[in-house]
This record gives structure tokens, C-alpha cells and sequence, in this order.
């Protein structure tokens, strides 16, 4: 088995064009090499693996002979590193886009998304076992999204990195650095990553993809330089040099405060791809002219969170009404609708902004945070409030703002073993450990449904869609009601 896995993975390095057939023997030593062995002979047995069945052989025979450890994270850096084997060098990768690029932005994105996946830093097999669907809801179409490609740490794998040496290198999982890294118990593995440089607003930056794909083309901008998050006049600047030379792409930020941020706000960065989002869909209810940018379109967008769309053929205009905006709402307080510039010296405004191409048009558009807490909400104010904590407890940040629900993992098997419970119509006291903190919620579904086990899933997904549109509405500074639209035209009233 195990050298069937070995020439099935160079044969598929063939295929992928990940190799050329000159470069055959010196990978199967080099794979041989990663496995501890000095002595090959070809198979006779050609059983056709797929790519995670063959690295699966491999990593479970290493992990058998002592070669690899036992725990998840370890097989993960293991099997990372038979794929760095195959994986081309930077210089070769950064050749081929240029290349295509030269022909077209698509034809070169189109070559790395694909390269990405066959290369196993986007995992195939595990994005395939992510659970989604689509909630119709006053917004439009929201997408909601079990999320299970993130591997889960299992307690022999978090133990291994407690004790693992700490490292200042490199100093995030977003660095350049990690370019070919082989990572260690408390940092991925990046054998198979190749990143390609962009520059964008004069400065160097790089073009990669999550690996863990959200959505289609899911990609990360970041900075080649470690510098914190920080939403200002460039930002806007870059956001828009990007869709000029991606225009297929829309790219957006997260904000630069903590609660109302992303999950990394030490190294600049954004994220973008090709998919159209539900708020990118939805239309301008109420149309606004900024004075001296009569040029510009403008407008409030049907949307839960507060959201101001700018639209204009000259991108420069847009960054500069976008950065009085920003100006604005930094220092804007309305004690009406509980919005406070800061507290006790601490800043709470800043913006989540998304740049894309519409037509012969850039649009930009600038949603409104405030990171503000109070006792009743410790986690934040415009945050998923408590009761909704049972289905979606993490920040708000830029995907979400978009409409797409990322949805933790635990989530899958908790649904089932409700589901089972809806449909023998248990009392809530008698839900599982697991289930008990979506039992008052369940009980109000089963008051407007006939729960049927032909039906449970698919009022469940209902249900789940529209907590998340009330988690949108949570999140947004301004409500949809007539007191919150006020309060957002004296805000528009207020930038000038």
C-alpha cells in the first residue's frame, strides 16, 4: 500500500502539472526521504486512491513506524509535508501567474484557485464536508454556512503545543514569512503554500487563499510588512487599486477595533474573492447627495447593519468622500441611538468597507461599527446578544457583515440530536447536556410548526437562517426602524 501511495502521489504531481516528468525520480526520493525510507521498489498494486486517501496511507504507516506522532496536528504537518514535495518554488509559481496574468486577471486567478486546491493547502475533502444552504429572509438570500474544514484540535494535540517551544517566527499565521514554513505543534504547516506579490497603492503586498474557502475564490490580501489592522484614507486607497487590476473581485477590510474586528488584527489585510453576497444585492432605499460630491452616488442601503454605498467611474472620489466619512463617524456621538465616539478615553466608531467593480463603476461601501459595551452586553452592544449565543456567539466581521453565516462546527451534531428531539416532542427538561441551551428556542419553533421528520431539517436551516438575520440587526448601529433611520440622515447630515 504504502508504494502505491508513493507512485500514485508523483503520478497525480503529473497530472496536476504540480511536477514535469524530469522532475519524477528526484520527488519519489524526496518523498521516500520524508518517509524514512531508503530502499523503493515499484508496486504491483494499482489501486486508484484519491489524493486524501493517499496521503492518509502514507501519514498512517509514518505515524506506525514512529516517524510521525499520533495527535491530529502532527498528521496534518506530516501529510503538509509530502505535498511540499510536489509544490514548485516560489519563483516557478510567481512565473506562471504572471504569465496568464498578462493575458488576463481571470486567467491568472483562475490558474492559482486551481493550483491552490491541488496542491492540498485548500483541502478538497474538507471543504466538501462543510454543511450549507440559503434562508430567503427580508434581506434576500443569506448564506449559512456549517463550517468543519478548520481541523478541531484533539487534547493530545493541544498538549503537544502547550509544551511546544514559543516562537516569534513567524510572528502570525498571515506573515510572508509562512511562505514554505513546515510549521510546528503551534503553527500550521505551509510546505504547499506558494503567495503571490501585488502591489497595491505603492506599497508590497500579496495575493493568497484561505484555506479553509468560505466562499468561492475566498481570498487574503495582506501586507508584506507585520503592521496592525488600521481603517484610514490609504485603506480605501488600496482597496480600490485592487479591483482596478482584479476586477472580477470585490475585496473588503474588517474593521480595526476589537469585538467589531476580524480574528487577526495584528497584520493588515483584507479579504475578497469572487461571490456575490447578499448585501451586494441589496438595493439603495433611501438616496443621498454629499455636497461637493455631486458626482458621486450615494445612498443607504436596505440592509440590518448600517450601511452607506458610494458609487462613481472616478475611484478617487470615492476614496475621498469615503475618508470625510470615515472622519466623521470617528469622532459622531448620538446619545439617541446609544452611539458614543468613546468612553472613559477608549475610540468605539470605525468602519467595515468593501470595494468591487459594478459596470464601468467602482462602488465602495462603508459599514458603520461601534464596539461600545455595556453591562447588559459585556461582548458588545451591536454584537450577537446572549440569546443568540446558542447558535452564532463569535464577532461579526467583514463575511458576515456581507450575509454569509460562519457557523461553528459543533453546530452539525447539535442540530441532530435536536432534530431527533423536535420530532418525539421532548420536554425541554429532558434535552441532552449538549442541547440544552437551544431548548427555549426550539420550543418556540415548535409553537408555529408541525414538526415532522420529513420537515425538521429543513424548518431547522429556516430557523437558524433568520437567528442570523436577527444577529445582523443586532450588529447595526442604526435599526430599521423610523427612530434609527433618523438618527442615520443626521449622521449623513453631519459630514461635511
Amino acid at each position: 500500500m504504502v508504494t502505491n501511495a508513493i507512485d500514485q502521489l508523483v503520478k497525480y504531481g503529473l497530472e496536476k502539472h504540480l511536477i514535469q516528468p524530469a522532475d519524477e525520480i528526484f520527488v519519489r526520493n524526496q518523498l521516500l526521504l520524508t518517509m524514512g525510507l531508503d530502499e523503493y521498489t515499484p508496486s504491483e498494486d494499482a489501486t486508484p486512491l484519491a489524493l486524501h486517501e493517499m496521503l492518509e496511507v502514507l501519514t498512517q504507516n509514518a505515524v506506525e513506524r514512529g516517524i510521525c506522532q499520533d495527535n491530529g496536528t502532527a498528521r496534518e504537518l506530516f501529510d503538509t509535508k509530502l505535498m511540499g514535495c510536489l509544490t514548485p518554488w516560489p519563483s516557478v509559481v510567481r512565473h506562471t501567474f504572471e504569465e496568464l496574468y498578462n493575458k488576463s486577471a481571470e486567467a491568472a486567478t483562475d490558474w492559482y484557485y486551481d493550483f491552490s486546491q491541488n496542491t492540498n493547502y485548500i483541502r478538497r475533502d474538507r471543504i466538501a464536508r462543510d454543511v450549507k444552504w440559503v434562508t430567503p429572509t427580508a434581506y434576500g438570500d443569506l448564506d449559512i454556512t456549517i463550517n468543519l474544514s478548520k481541523p478541531e484540535k484533539d487534547p493530545k494535540a493541544i498538549a503537544a503545543a502547550k509544551n511546544a517551544p514559543q516562537s516569534g517566527y513567524p510572528k502570525c499565521q498571515l506573515c510572508v514569512e509562512n511562505e514554505g514554513y513546515a510549521g510546528r505543534m503551534n503553527h500550521p504547516a505551509r510546505e504547499n503554500h506558494r503567495v503571490i506579490p501585488v502591489t497595491i497603492n505603492n506599497s508590497a503586498w500579496c495575493l493568497q487563499y484561505s484555506p479553509y474557502v468560505y466562499y468561492n475564490e475566498h481570498c487574503i490580501v495582506f501586507n508584506q510588512q507585520h503592521t496592525p489592522m488600521k481603517i484610514e484614507n490609504a485603506t480605501f486607497r488600496k482597496l480600490l487599486d485592487f479591483v482596478k487590476q482584479f476586477p472580477h473581485y470585490f475585496v473588503g477590510s474588517n474593521a480595526d477595533l476589537p469585538i467589531v474586528g476580524g480574528s487577526i488584527l495584528s497584520h493588515d489585510h483584507f479579504q475578497g474573492g469572487r461571490y456575490t453576497f447578499a448585501m451586494e444585492k441589496a438595493p439603495v432605499e433611501l438616496r443621498w447627495s454629499f455636497a461637493g460630491f455631486e458626482d458621486v452616488t450615494a445612498g443607504i442601503v436596505h440592509w440590518p447593519m448600517s450601511c452607506i454605498r458610494l458609487s462613481c467611474k472616478d475611484d478617487s472620489r470615492l476614496v475621498e468622500l469615503a475618508s470625510k466619512i470615515l472622519a466623521a463617524w470617528r469622532s459622531y456621538s448620538d446619545p439617541a441611538c446609544f452611539i458614543f465616539a468613546e468612553t472613559e478615553g477608549q475610540p468605539h466608531n470605525t468602519i467595515t468597507p468593501i470595494a468591487r467593480k459594478r459596470g464601468e463603476n467602482f462602488e465602495l461601501d462603508l459599514v458603520l461599527r461601534n464596539n461600545i459595551t455595556t453591562e447588559e452586553h459585556p461582548m458588545g452592544v451591536y454584537h450577537p446578544h446572549a440569546k443568540l449565543h446558542h447558535i452564532k456567539k463569535e464577532n461579526i466581521g467583514l463575511i458576515e457583515v456581507m450575509g454569509l453565516a460562519v457557523l461553528p462546527s459543533r453546530l452539525k451534531a447539535e442540530m441532530a440530536e435536536l432534530a431527533q428531539a423536535m420530532v418525539q416532542k421532548l420536554p425541554a427538561s429532558e434535552y441532552g447536556e449538549a442541547i440544552a441551551k437551544h431548548a427555549q428556542w426550539a420550543q418556540e419553533i415548535m409553537q408555529r410548526y408541525d414538526v415532522t421528520g420529513e420537515n425538521v431539517e429543513e424548518i431547522l436551516h429556516r430557523e437558524i437562517g433568520l437567528v442570523f438575520a436577527q444577529v445582523l440587526e443586532d450588529a447595526g448601529v442604526y435599526k430599521l426602524d423610523e427612530q434609527g433611520r433618523a438618527g442615520f440622515v443626521r449622521f449623513l447630515e453631519s459630514v461635511k
